[in-house]
C-alpha cells in the first residue's frame, strides 16, 4: 500500500518550483546551474544524490548544497523532498487551449506572490499611510496602471492621494513631501530610472517610502523603508511582465483592505453616496 505521507513526483504544488525559477537571476553561473538542471528535470532530482546532481550541472557537490541553501532549504536532501511533492504531473495534452495555460500560469504567479510577501511588512504600511498625511503615489510604464486604480481605491477611503501620471509631475509631488507624508511605489524591476528619482525625492523630504517589487535586491529595495516583494516570475513576457503584475495588483488591493481597517465611517460614508449618485445618473 502507499504511504499518503510519503513524497511524489505526481503531486502537484508548483510553489517549490516557482521558488526556484525565480531566484535564478540572483544566483551565481555554477548555482544557476544547479537551479536550471532541478527545473528541467524535476522528476529526476527526486531519484539523485547530490553528486549526480552536481554532475548534471557541471559543478562540485558542495555548490549544489550552497545553491541549495541560497535557495531557501536546509540543503539538497530538503530539496529534494520538497521537489518531489512539487514536481508536475506527467505532460499535458500538447492541445492544451492557451487560455488555460494563462490561468494556471496566473495562478502560479499569485501563489508565489502570496509566499514571498512579507505580512508584517504588510501590516507595517498599513499603518503608515493610515498615518500620512499626505499620500504620493508614483511608478511608470507598465507599474502606472496598477497605481492609477490604487489611487481610486485609496481614494474611496476619503484619503487625499497624488498619482500624477507625468515622470516630471511625479519628481515635482515627491519633492514637496514631508516627514509627515508618505510615497507608495511599484516597480516590476526596482531599477526604474525615472521612478528612482522621484523615491528619492520624497526620501530627502523625509517621507517614509513603501515600495513594491518583484526583487528583493534592487536599487529601490535598498531606497525603501517598507519593501513588499512578491518574486520576479521568469518564464516569458519579458517586455510586458504581466504575470508579476498580477501579485503586484493584488498586494496594492491588500494595502487599501489595511487602509480601510484603519479608516472610521465617517470617511468611507461620502465616497459611498459618490457611487451611489453615479448610479443612479446612468438610470
Amino acid at each position: 500500500m502507499t504511504d499518503p505521507d510519503s513524497p511524489s513526483p505526481r503531486h502537484v504544488d508548483g510553489t517549490v518550483l516557482l521558488r526556484v525559477r525565480a531566484a535564478l537571476p540572483m544566483l551565481g553561473p555554477s548555482e544557476r546551474r544547479v537551479a536550471q538542471a532541478i527545473l528541467d528535470r524535476p522528476g529526476a532530482v527526486t531519484e539523485w544524490s547530490t553528486a549526480e546532481l552536481a554532475g548534471e550541472a557541471g559543478t562540485s557537490t558542495a555548490t549544489v548544497v550552497r545553491a541549495c541553501q541560497n535557495l531557501g532549504f536546509r540543503g539538497f536532501q530538503h530539496l529534494r523532498l520538497e521537489v518531489a511533492r512539487a514536481a508536475p504531473p506527467v505532460a499535458a495534452a500538447a492541445d492544451t487551449h492557451p487560455l488555460a495555460r494563462i490561468f494556471d500560469d496566473a495562478a502560479d504567479a499569485i501563489r508565489l506572490g502570496r509566499d514571498s510577501v512579507d505580512l508584517a511588512a504588510i501590516d507595517r504600511a498599513g499603518d503608515v499611510l493610515a498615518a500620512a498625511r499626505r499620500l504620493v503615489l508614483v511608478g511608470t510604464g507598465f507599474s502606472a496602471p496598477p497605481l492609477q486604480d490604487a489611487a481610486m481605491r485609496f481614494a474611496t477611503l476619503g484619503r487625499a492621494v497624488e498619482a500624477p501620471s507625468d515622470v516630471l509631475g511625479q519628481q515635482f509631488a515627491a519633492r514637496s513631501l514631508t516627514d509627515q507624508d508618505a510615497c507608495l511605489t511599484v516597480s516590476y524591476s526596482g531599477a526604474n530610472a525615472h521612478t528612482l528619482r522621484a523615491c528619492r525625492a520624497a526620501k530627502e523630504g523625509g517621507a517614509v517610502l513603501i515600495a513594491v517589487t518583484s526583487f528583493a535586491r534592487s536599487p529601490l529595495t535598498q531606497l525603501a523603508d517598507i519593501s513588499l516583494v512578491t518574486g520576479p516570475v521568469t518564464r516569458t513576457h519579458d517586455v510586458d511582465p504581466f504575470l508579476s503584475r498580477l501579485s503586484h495588483l493584488l498586494v496594492l488591493h491588500a494595502l487599501h483592505t489595511a487602509l480601510d481597517a484603519r479608516s472610521t465611517a465617517s470617511s468611507t460614508a461620502p465616497m459611498r453616496d459618490v457611487v451611489a449618485e453615479a448610479l443612479i445618473a446612468d438610470e
